[in-house]
């Protein structure tokens, strides 16, 4: 009979939390000591203040701390049960008669648990700030890319950066595509210089994104100081593509949990595809049980209580590799999945299930032979 003791289960919780807490607050030092290094670098004759490097650092944080966060429960895990075998405590609890599933039980709730609350409450607030990331990357001219796009509930917003300190930006209500060519209604054009002096605004009902031109229907030219004007017709240069907007689209991280499936079902009905969105969502609703899994790992490389084999270190590195090599298979079935040869549910899911199934056929192996 599986049994669960309260005494116990709070025992190692408290071990692990502080082994997650850790190892949590020294991956993401690093993290941002590495992101500001490469700001640095980026904006080397920019004269970027080195305040708004250490700002942007910190608003990547968040987005990066999710893609580190297997690794994280990995490392903690491993951590907890080497110190718990280290000092006998494992010994006396296996001679107790306490099965390792029970005293890995309550770790795969709480590292479950810190999944669910990933990616419901911070996930949301990680997307914000990855989106403010974003835009300061574009203020501050340190992203190769001339435009940026953002999206909400009102539309379609696109910014474009033109010769001169020239800055366009464009909202459209409704954005269809067809073959090549990028339907939109309801155009606002907003012209700036500086993006602190107004040019001119352009309203129009239609318009056409082709290539290097918007083309413009029933459009009304409005500057500062003079009449305003209708025109039939009337063409803008630009740089923007539907492959240009379709990558700036394809920024899932940007986009908060609770928004993606509305923002999923808007990009459908535009007639992109949504499949990066898609899988992203999948991945996120897999992340909790992806995290639990990650302590079987941890649990099938460090619960051997026999530390005189000489082969710990052997089994910390498997520990490590095995992390990696779930790292670069859940790489590969997401390319699989965004190139329709697998369903993106299953290529989102089967890297945590893949490993909660092998860590669980491993345990079961070590723990009855």
């Amino acid at each position: 009979m599986f049994r669960i003791y309260p005494t116990l289960s709070r025992y190692v919780t408290r071990h692990f939390l502080g082994a997650f807490t850790g190892t949590l607050l020294v991956i993401a030092g690093l993290i941002v000591l590495f992101d500001l290094i490469e700001l640095l670098r980026r904006a080397a004759g920019t004269g970027t203040p080195a305040g708004e490097l250490v700002v942007m650092a910190l608003l990547k944080l968040p987005n990066m701390i999710h893609t580190t966060l297997p690794f994280v429960v990995l490392v903690a895990a491993m951590i907890t049960f080497w110190r718990m075998a280290r000092s006998s405590e494992l010994v006396v609890m296996r001679s107790s008669g306490v099965s390792a599933w029970q005293f890995l039980a309550p770790i795969v709730l709480v590292t479950a648990l810190i999944g669910v609350i990933e990616i419901t409450v911070m996930n949301p607030v990680g997307a914000r700030l990855y989106a403010r990331f974003q835009a300061m990357e574009q203020d501050f001219k340190l992203s190769d890319d001339a435009g940026a796009l953002n999206f909400s509930g009102g539309g379609m917003w696109l910014r474009e950066s033109g010769p001169g300190e020239r800055t366009a930006i464009l909202r459209a209500g409704l954005v269809r595509q067809e073959d090549f060519t990028l339907k939109m209604g309801r155009i606002s054009v907003f012209e700036l210089k500086d993006e602190n002096h107004f040019i001119r605004r352009i309203e129009a009902d239609r318009a056409t994104l082709g290539d290097g031109v918007l083309k413009l229907q029933d459009a009304w030219v409005m500057v500062p100081g003079l009449p305003s004007r209708k025109l039939d017709a009337m063409e803008l240069p630009t740089t923007l593509t539907i492959g240009r907007i379709q990558e700036k689209y394809a920024q899932p991280e940007s986009v908060p949990f609770w928004e993606l499936p509305d923002f999923i079902a808007f990009f459908e009905s535009a007639g992109f595809s949504a499949h990066r969105h898609t899988i992203y969502w999948h991945s996120l609703l897999a992340s909790p049980l992806l995290l639990a899994s990650m302590v079987l790992v941890a649990a099938v490389f460090t619960i051997n209580p026999n530390l005189r084999s000489g082969k710990l270190l052997f089994r910390v590195l498997g520990g490590v590799m095995a992390g990696f090599g779930l790292y670069f298979y859940s790489k590969v079935t997401y390319a699989l999945g965004l190139s329709d040869t697998l369903p993106l549910a299953l290529a989102a899911w089967s890297p945590a299930a893949v490993t909660a199934l092998l860590g669980t056929a491993f345990l079961f192996h070590l723990e009855d032979g």
